[in-house]
């Protein structure tokens, strides 16, 4: 009598059908991960941006110069924010050393103007708006996940 040493069909599609059960459970798990990931991002961009305002503040007062910085970000047209208005001239204030990225994907800032910007998560916008007056840097009230980016 000769023994097979090979898996049957049977047993090689119930593998399959067990491996398919598996990964339709995991794999919604992954897609709630990647929104968690990019609001940890944007929690940690917010604190670095408010602590940058902070910081230029302190640089500025310190020269005699009583005034938050004017914007945050050079230009609208700008791939990099948040770098204040760095231009090389001897009046430029820095915000940021090497800013962050501008897009339109999830986990990505864009610029709406000079005091408005936008933070994606998803498909979901939440827009922050910069006040020089008092160097304030708030999340719009009613938009987005606020309450998650900000604490």
């Amino acid at each position: 009598m000769k023994f097979s040493r090979a898996f049957t069909i049977i047993e090689l599609v119930f593998v399959i059908v067990v491996l398919g059960i598996l990964a339709s459970i995991a794999l919604p798990k992954f897609a709630s991960t990647r929104e968690m990931a990019d609001l940890a991002k944007g929690r940690a961009d917010v604190a670095t941006i408010r602590a940058a305002i902070v910081n230029e503040r302190s640089e500025q007062v310190i020269k005699g110069i009583n005034t938050y910085i004017p914007k945050l970000s050079k230009d609208a047209a700008s791939t990099t924010l948040f770098r204040g208005e760095n231009d090389g001239a001897a009046n430029s204030r820095t915000l940021l050393l090497y800013g962050l990225k501008a897009g339109a994907s999830s986990g990505d800032w864009a610029i709406v103007n000079d005091t408005t910007y936008r933070f994606r998560v998803g498909n979901t916008d939440t827009t922050f708006t910069y006040a020089p007056a008092n160097g304030e840097f708030t999340c719009t009230a009613g938009t987005g996940d606020c309450n998650a980016l900000v604490d």
